[in-house]
């Protein structure tokens, strides 16, 4: 076994492992780490993970130091100019007249590197554009272009529940949604109830989509035919939390509802 340390670069982005045996760090702590050519500050959120000796981590030797007074100074001096650099960002790409919409700006915390996240419909020619950006701010520009999802994740918002969306407040990575995951909860197949504000399908639709698996292996499917204390029938309906089965009774030409549990010796 060895031990990882989880940072993150970004709110609610991706956890970066690093191999770190000293036990020296908390969670919440600012770190300071070499990623590439560029210095970077992170904050500490799993402060100690066991891992296995196979586990791919980034080397010990890439953790630079615990972030002193002055470097969080300096961090929130690149934050406002950062802010200020988005602005300009978004000026000089209307400027442009390219097809993008600039959502944010960064500096690496060396200030060698200054990064725009962007969206666009498609691929956008923005060489012009580095240039001009270059010349005003004299570092290293990077445009990089996110997707819808990353983009909602970036700037937030309130999802149709009501509720803060889950990618910006405690979502780290995304995982695959299907359509199929909607079909084994039961729900409505509309694509406007089924889309998030990133118009793709919502992530939530993941989180119970195991127990639905679950549960469901046990009972029959749609269109099955099964014997019930009241006779011979086809499966209509599915509560598959609930646990209850309606059937379509072929003699009594009525449907009913049953516990799934009255029917198991049958159906088994």
């Amino acid at each position: 076994m060895k031990k990882a340390l989880g940072v993150r670069f970004v709110r609610n982005g991706p956890i970066f492992y690093y191999e770190d045996e000293s036990n020296m760090f908390t969670v919440d702590d600012k770190v300071i780490i070499k990623q590439g050519e560029y210095l970077e500050i992170g904050r500490v959120v799993i402060a100690s993970k066991e891992c296995q000796k196979e586990d791919l981590l980034e080397p010990a030797r890439l953790i630079e130091r615990l972030a002193t007074p002055d470097d969080l100074v300096k961090e929130q001096k690149n934050t406002a100019d950062a802010t200020e650099a988005f602005q300009i960002g978004k000026k000089e790409a209307r400027k442009a007249k390219l097809e993008m919409n600039i959502i944010g700006a960064s500096y690496s915390f060396d200030r060698q590197k200054l990064t725009f996240l962007f969206s666009a419909p498609g691929r956008v020619d923005f060489r012009s554009l580095v240039r001009e950006l270059a010349a005003i701010f004299k570092v290293r520009i990077e445009l990089r272009q996110i997707g819808a999802r990353d983009e909602a994740k970036y700037l937030g918002g309130i999802g149709p529940c009501g509720r803060p969306l889950c990618c910006s407040t405690f979502l780290g990575d995304f995982v695959p949604v299907s359509i199929k995951m909607a079909k084994n909860q039961g729900l409505s197949l509309n694509s406007n109830k089924l889309s998030g504000l990133c118009g793709r399908l919502m992530c939530c639709l993941n989180f119970e989509n195991e127990t639905y698996e679950e549960l469901k292996k046990s009972m029959p499917d749609y269109g099955e035919e099964i014997t019930t204390p009241e006779g011979h029938g086809k499966v209509v309906g599915l509560d598959i939390l609930s646990q209850v089965i309606t059937v379509k009774l072929f003699e009594e030409r009525k449907t009913v509802d049953y516990a799934w549990e009255e029917l198991t010796a049958a159906w088994a």
